[in-house]
């Protein structure tokens, strides 16, 4: 395999999760540094090492948590080359029969986080670092029950075009890709009757996200790219 981010710095957010664990693993099999920052605690198999570091109880709604677990990567690795915002989560819901803090909940997992961590990260990146976001294909077209979900990965994408046109003068691109149902043990529980063979796998995933990482997408930005697999 070719190491196109031989020596790159990446923070995770969510790195946790199904995704993140993926992420970590493609990423670190192209030769990157990865930091894993997530509001849990680091897993008891987690190992940091040359290429690892895991930091947990980051919120990202907290004001100032990642600008502090930031500080951490660059004081190990003195810089910081890309941001990978997977920090989210879902809800299912009707509004007749829901909540406005489900909206306000969706809205601060899946948009306000990612914005916080752009944030943060803006210090560090000089031209040719790389953002991206992890949008979801439902802020395309949502389904019933999906209103609060749907319309938090929206802003996801508008916040992805807004960011990409205030940095391309700096060299900085800023993209999204925008999964169907990812393969993952959570969303298997909670459709076994599914097909799962159409589901987009976090490995697969997480190499559409290596590819808008590394040099041969540095003409790309402001894109929002389905990874809808066979769903």
């Amino acid at each position: 395999m070719t190491l196109q981010l031989q020596d790159r710095v990446v923070v995770v957010t969510g790195g946790f999760g199904a995704l993140g664990r993926a992420l970590a693993g493609v990423l670190g099999e192209q030769g990157a540094r990865v930091a894993l920052v997530d509001r849990a605690q680091p897993p008891a198999h987690a190992q940091d090492s040359d290429h690892r570091l895991s930091l947990g109880n980051t919120d990202l709604g907290v004001a100032g948590a990642a600008q502090r677990s930031f500080a951490r990567v660059v004081q190990r690795w003195q810089r910081i080359d890309g941001l990978v915002n997977v920090a989210g989560g879902f809800a299912w819901e009707t509004l007749a029969e829901g909540s406005l803090d489900t909206w306000d909940r969706l809205y601060a997992m899946n948009l306000r986080s990612a914005v916080a961590a752009s944030q943060a990260v803006l210090p560090h990146l000089s031209a040719g670092g790389r953002i991206v976001n992890v949008g979801a294909l439902a802020a395309l077209k949502a389904a019933g029950g999906m209103g609060a979900y749907a319309a938090s990965k929206a802003g996801v994408m508008r916040f992805t075009e807004a960011l990409a046109e205030e940095l391309k003068d700096r060299g900085v691109t800023v993209n999204a890709v925008l999964p169907s149902i990812i393969d993952s043990p959570a969303n298997r529980a909670d459709m076994p009757s599914a097909d799962f063979d159409r589901w987009v796998t976090p490995r697969a995933l997480s190499r559409v996200v290596a590819f808008l990482l590394s040099d041969d997408a540095a003409a790309i930005t402001g894109a929002c790219l389905p990874v809808a697999g066979r769903v």
